[in-house]
């Protein structure tokens, strides 16, 4: 306890001592004997009475309890002395061996300084705030980013085709799609930067989803439940779809985070493959001859090996390259007819049509704005 006699931000010391009397005595008679028996014992200047009245030291403060015919208890006194003053002030208390008519002992226990206790606690509790702050700073910043994130994905979604169906901003503009159930599925892969993603909205398979999974390779990614399979197999049975990937068992595609949805879709397996697996019977392919007629042969032939066959006006075989030098090829060998196991790019079809290539033979076509009446595109997707 400080003395409210001294200011406490005057305070320096806080002097404790135990005190034990051979007798019964109270509060004053402990005090009276202190002022009594150190007046004059360290000299005028630190007197206890002048030094109280000048509140350069606190008031006495006393509790003493009675036990059997014998006193103790505690004293403090506070002093904004300097330590050696503030030391002989304790010594001199100390010195007091009577109390009234009693033997008395005063023994000084402590003498703390109040100022690096006081940053001790100062300390102390600035710890206890800062981990506060941490605490509240990692439970809301999250949140907060999420909130800000979700509100970015939410404004990227497009509305696509007559049917204004939930999309991702790349869904026309990407060579493969992936086709999801819901609007919340999109949003959960936009959330991790996956921006070809379409969704169906219910089991009803809409024209929109057959007509871009005809045109692009689609890979259908559900839930693992049994409304997941339910569209799958909606899916399957309608749409040209390429791969299937699922959730794992009874997990949504919206609540996935980004380790699952790429190991999900990683472990995609081929559509002809997951229709076995279901015990659907596999529909016969559409003959490619319909299509690639005699070029099906030359196709097979590169089909995975990144090549490229020119042939001539007569249908003969010119040159096979690596399907990236196409381009810097056609003004060289001037070929009739391209085949490739690739994407049609508008920059092919605009040096084929320079070169007078009449037919470009390939897996799919990409985003081509302008396909010129001369040029013939014949592709493995509109063949299947």
């Amino acid at each position: 306890m400080i003395s409210l006699s001294l200011d406490p931000s005057a305070a320096k010391y806080l002097i404790k001592a135990k005190i034990k009397v051979d007798g019964t005595v109270d509060r004053s008679d402990v005090i009276g004997a202190i002022f009594g028996q150190t007046e004059g014992l360290i000299g005028e200047e630190l007197d206890l009475r002048d030094l109280q009245k000048s509140t350069r030291i606190g008031r006495i403060e006393v509790e003493i309890r009675h036990n059997q015919g014998k006193s103790e208890g505690e004293l403090t006194l506070t002093s904004a002395l300097e330590k050696v003053e503030t030391a002989l002030i304790a010594a001199g208390i100390e010195s007091v061996d009577r109390i009234g008519p009693c033997k008395a002992e005063i023994k000084v226990e402590k003498v703390e300084d109040i100022r690096i206790s006081r940053r001790k606690r100062v300390v102390e509790r600035a710890k206890e705030i800062l981990a506060e702050m941490i605490k509240q700073s990692r439970e809301e910043m999250p949140d907060l980013v999420e909130e800000i994130r979700q509100s970015v994905q939410v404004e990227e979604i497009i509305y696509y085709g007559p049917d204004r169906l939930p999309a991702g901003p790349n869904i026309e503009k990407s060579d493969a799609i992936i086709v999801v159930e819901g609007r919340n599925d999109v949003i959960n892969l936009l959330k991790h930067g996956i921006k070809n993603a379409i969704a169906v909205e219910g089991t009803s398979i809409s024209q929109t989803i057959i007509d871009l999974c005809n045109e692009k390779i689609a890979t259908a990614f559900v839930d693992g439940d049994r409304g997941g399979e339910l569209v799958l197999r909606e899916l399957l049975q309608v749409a040209d779809i390429d791969f299937v990937a699922r959730a794992p068992p009874t997990r949504e595609v919206e609540e996935l985070p980004y380790k699952l949805i790429m190991k999900a879709l990683k472990n995609k397996v081929p559509a002809e493959q997951y229709k076995e697996g279901l015990g659907l019977k596999k529909e016969e392919r559409k003959k490619k001859e319909s299509k690639l007629g005699e070029y099906e042969k030359i196709f097979e032939e590169i089909r995975g090996k990144h090549l490229a066959v020119f042939l001539n006006d007569k249908k003969e075989e010119i040159k096979r390259i690596e399907t990236g030098k196409i381009v810097e090829e056609i003004p060289k060998e001037k070929p009739s007819i391209i085949i490739f196991d690739g994407v049609v790019t508008q920059r092919l079809v605009d040096s084929a049509y320079e070169n007078n290539v009449k037919t470009i033979v390939a897996t799919a076509r990409g985003e081509v704005a302008k396909i010129p009446r001369s040029i013939k595109i014949i592709t493995e997707k509109q063949a299947e």
